[in-house]
Protein backbone atom coordinates (compact mmCIF):
# COMPACT_ATOMS: atom_id res chain seq x y z
CA UNK A 1 0.00 0.00 0.00
CA UNK A 2 1.35 3.41 -0.95
CA UNK A 3 0.20 6.91 -1.72
CA UNK A 4 1.79 8.63 -4.71
CA UNK A 5 1.95 12.43 -4.50
CA UNK A 6 3.83 14.35 -7.20
CA UNK A 7 6.43 16.82 -5.93
CA UNK A 8 4.56 19.72 -7.51
CA UNK A 9 1.20 18.78 -5.96
CA UNK A 10 -0.12 20.85 -3.05
CA UNK A 11 -1.76 18.59 -0.45
CA UNK A 12 -2.89 20.07 2.87
CA UNK A 13 -1.30 18.37 5.89
CA UNK A 14 -4.71 17.47 7.34
CA UNK A 15 -6.15 16.06 4.10
CA UNK A 16 -6.80 12.33 4.36
CA UNK A 17 -5.63 10.35 1.35
CA UNK A 18 -6.57 6.67 1.11
CA UNK A 19 -4.17 3.83 0.33
CA UNK A 20 -2.98 3.36 -3.25
CA UNK A 21 -4.22 6.79 -4.33
CA UNK A 22 -2.32 9.13 -6.66
CA UNK A 23 -2.17 12.93 -6.69
CA UNK A 24 -0.51 14.18 -9.89
CA UNK A 25 1.45 17.29 -10.89
CA UNK A 26 0.10 20.70 -9.90
CA UNK A 27 -3.03 19.24 -8.28
CA UNK A 28 -4.31 20.85 -5.09
CA UNK A 29 -6.07 18.98 -2.29
CA UNK A 30 -7.31 21.40 0.37
CA UNK A 31 -7.70 21.24 4.12
CA UNK A 32 -10.06 18.64 5.50
CA UNK A 33 -10.56 16.85 2.17
CA UNK A 34 -11.05 13.09 2.48
CA UNK A 35 -10.16 10.79 -0.40
CA UNK A 36 -10.82 7.05 -0.27
CA UNK A 37 -8.45 4.35 -1.43
CA UNK A 38 -7.48 3.86 -5.09
CA UNK A 39 -8.36 7.43 -6.07
CA UNK A 40 -6.65 9.42 -8.82
CA UNK A 41 -6.47 13.23 -8.85
CA UNK A 42 -5.11 14.38 -12.21
CA UNK A 43 -2.74 17.16 -13.19
CA UNK A 44 -3.93 20.60 -12.12
CA UNK A 45 -7.15 19.33 -10.53
CA UNK A 46 -8.57 21.10 -7.48
CA UNK A 47 -10.23 19.31 -4.55
CA UNK A 48 -11.81 21.86 -2.18
CA UNK A 49 -11.77 22.07 1.61
CA UNK A 50 -13.82 19.30 3.16
CA UNK A 51 -14.69 17.57 -0.13
CA UNK A 52 -15.36 13.87 0.39
CA UNK A 53 -14.47 11.27 -2.22
CA UNK A 54 -15.20 7.56 -1.90
CA UNK A 55 -13.02 4.67 -3.04
CA UNK A 56 -11.95 4.28 -6.65
CA UNK A 57 -12.78 7.81 -7.81
CA UNK A 58 -11.00 9.46 -10.74
CA UNK A 59 -10.84 13.24 -11.03
CA UNK A 60 -9.16 14.03 -14.34
CA UNK A 61 -6.84 16.88 -15.31
CA UNK A 62 -7.90 20.43 -14.42
CA UNK A 63 -11.27 19.47 -12.93
CA UNK A 64 -12.50 21.82 -10.18
CA UNK A 65 -14.36 20.08 -7.34
CA UNK A 66 -15.46 22.85 -4.98
CA UNK A 67 -16.60 22.20 -1.43
CA UNK A 68 -18.86 20.82 -0.07
CA UNK A 69 -19.05 18.29 -2.93
CA UNK A 70 -19.52 14.61 -2.12
CA UNK A 71 -18.41 11.88 -4.53
CA UNK A 72 -19.44 8.34 -3.67
CA UNK A 73 -17.42 5.24 -4.67
CA UNK A 74 -16.38 4.78 -8.29
CA UNK A 75 -17.17 8.28 -9.56
CA UNK A 76 -15.48 9.53 -12.74
CA UNK A 77 -14.99 13.28 -13.20
CA UNK A 78 -13.66 14.14 -16.65
CA UNK A 79 -11.08 16.77 -17.63
CA UNK A 80 -11.97 20.41 -16.88
CA UNK A 81 -15.30 19.57 -15.19
CA UNK A 82 -16.52 22.27 -12.78
CA UNK A 83 -18.69 21.73 -9.70
CA UNK A 84 -20.00 25.11 -8.52
CA UNK A 85 -20.82 25.93 -4.90
CA UNK A 86 -22.51 29.33 -4.73
CA UNK A 87 -26.22 30.06 -5.46
CA UNK A 88 -25.70 33.77 -6.07
CA UNK A 89 -22.02 34.54 -6.66
CA UNK A 90 -20.80 38.07 -6.01
CA UNK A 91 -17.33 39.45 -5.26
CA UNK A 92 -18.72 42.24 -3.06
CA UNK A 93 -21.59 42.83 -0.64
CA UNK A 94 -24.35 45.39 -1.30
CA UNK A 95 -22.37 48.01 0.66
CA UNK A 96 -19.35 47.52 -1.60
CA UNK A 97 -17.28 45.61 0.96
CA UNK A 98 -15.41 42.56 -0.28
CA UNK A 99 -17.21 39.32 0.47
CA UNK A 100 -15.51 36.99 2.94
CA UNK A 101 -16.04 33.30 3.62
CA UNK A 102 -18.69 34.30 6.18
CA UNK A 103 -20.81 36.26 3.69
CA UNK A 104 -22.19 33.26 1.83
CA UNK A 105 -23.15 29.66 2.44
CA UNK A 106 -21.61 27.08 0.11
CA UNK A 107 -23.88 24.48 -1.47
CA UNK A 108 -22.57 21.28 -2.98
CA UNK A 109 -22.85 18.80 -5.79
CA UNK A 110 -23.44 15.16 -4.82
CA UNK A 111 -22.40 12.43 -7.25
CA UNK A 112 -23.73 8.97 -6.46
CA UNK A 113 -22.01 5.59 -6.83
CA UNK A 114 -20.53 4.79 -10.26
CA UNK A 115 -21.69 7.97 -12.04
CA UNK A 116 -19.58 9.65 -14.75
CA UNK A 117 -19.28 13.34 -15.61
CA UNK A 118 -17.91 14.05 -19.10
CA UNK A 119 -15.17 16.53 -20.00
CA UNK A 120 -15.93 20.23 -19.51
CA UNK A 121 -19.37 19.59 -18.02
CA UNK A 122 -20.58 22.08 -15.40
CA UNK A 123 -22.68 20.93 -12.44
CA UNK A 124 -24.49 23.89 -10.88
CA UNK A 125 -25.00 23.28 -7.16
CA UNK A 126 -27.08 22.12 -5.47
CA UNK A 127 -27.66 19.08 -7.67
CA UNK A 128 -27.40 15.32 -7.25
CA UNK A 129 -26.14 13.08 -10.05
CA UNK A 130 -27.75 9.65 -9.62
CA UNK A 131 -26.13 6.22 -9.38
CA UNK A 132 -24.46 5.04 -12.61
CA UNK A 133 -25.74 8.13 -14.48
CA UNK A 134 -23.70 9.70 -17.30
CA UNK A 135 -23.41 13.43 -17.90
CA UNK A 136 -22.22 14.05 -21.46
CA UNK A 137 -19.19 16.20 -22.24
CA UNK A 138 -20.01 19.90 -22.20
CA UNK A 139 -23.40 19.52 -20.52
CA UNK A 140 -24.61 22.03 -17.93
CA UNK A 141 -26.48 20.27 -15.13
CA UNK A 142 -28.99 22.52 -13.37
CA UNK A 143 -31.33 19.92 -11.85
CA UNK A 144 -30.99 16.47 -10.32
CA UNK A 145 -30.10 13.60 -12.65
CA UNK A 146 -31.88 10.25 -12.04
CA UNK A 147 -30.03 6.96 -11.53
CA UNK A 148 -28.87 5.45 -14.86
CA UNK A 149 -29.85 8.58 -16.84
CA UNK A 150 -27.87 9.81 -19.85
CA UNK A 151 -28.07 13.61 -19.96
CA UNK A 152 -26.75 16.02 -22.61
CA UNK A 153 -26.95 19.69 -23.54
CA UNK A 154 -27.38 23.13 -22.05
CA UNK A 155 -29.29 22.84 -19.82
CA UNK A 156 -28.81 19.08 -19.50
CA UNK A 157 -31.81 16.89 -20.36
CA UNK A 158 -32.26 13.13 -20.35
CA UNK A 159 -32.02 11.52 -23.80
CA UNK A 160 -31.79 7.91 -22.70
CA UNK A 161 -30.57 5.42 -20.12
CA UNK A 162 -27.16 3.84 -19.51
CA UNK A 163 -26.25 0.61 -17.76
CA UNK A 164 -23.55 0.00 -15.18
CA UNK A 165 -21.09 -0.81 -17.99
CA UNK A 166 -21.57 2.75 -19.29
CA UNK A 167 -23.16 1.92 -22.65
CA UNK A 168 -26.55 3.31 -23.69
CA UNK A 169 -29.31 0.78 -23.05
CA UNK A 170 -31.38 -0.69 -25.87
CA UNK A 171 -35.15 -0.56 -25.51
CA UNK A 172 -36.73 -4.02 -25.76
CA UNK A 173 -40.33 -3.37 -24.77
CA UNK A 174 -42.55 -0.65 -23.42
CA UNK A 175 -40.61 -0.43 -20.15
CA UNK A 176 -37.74 -2.92 -20.55
CA UNK A 177 -34.15 -2.08 -21.53
CA UNK A 178 -31.11 -4.31 -22.13
CA UNK A 179 -27.42 -3.54 -21.71
CA UNK A 180 -25.61 -4.42 -24.98
CA UNK A 181 -22.42 -5.18 -23.03
CA UNK A 182 -23.64 -7.34 -20.13
CA UNK A 183 -27.13 -8.40 -21.33
CA UNK A 184 -28.50 -7.18 -17.99
CA UNK A 185 -32.13 -6.10 -18.00
CA UNK A 186 -33.51 -2.86 -16.55
CA UNK A 187 -37.09 -1.77 -15.95
CA UNK A 188 -38.45 1.78 -16.23
CA UNK A 189 -41.22 2.74 -13.81
CA UNK A 190 -42.64 6.25 -13.45
CA UNK A 191 -39.57 7.90 -15.05
CA UNK A 192 -37.04 5.95 -12.98
CA UNK A 193 -34.88 3.01 -14.02
CA UNK A 194 -33.70 0.08 -11.92
CA UNK A 195 -32.08 -3.30 -12.60
CA UNK A 196 -34.60 -6.06 -13.13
Amino acid sequence: MSIRVAQTADVAPDAIIGADSSIWHLAQVREGAVLGRDCVVGRGAYIGSGVTMGNGCKVQNYALVYEPAVLEDGVFVGPSVVFTNDHFPRAINIDGSVKSAHDWEPVGVTVRHGASIGARAVCVAPVTIGRWATVAAGAVVTKDVPDYALVVGVPARRIGWVGEAGSPLVKEGDTTYRCPVTNSLYEETDGALAPR
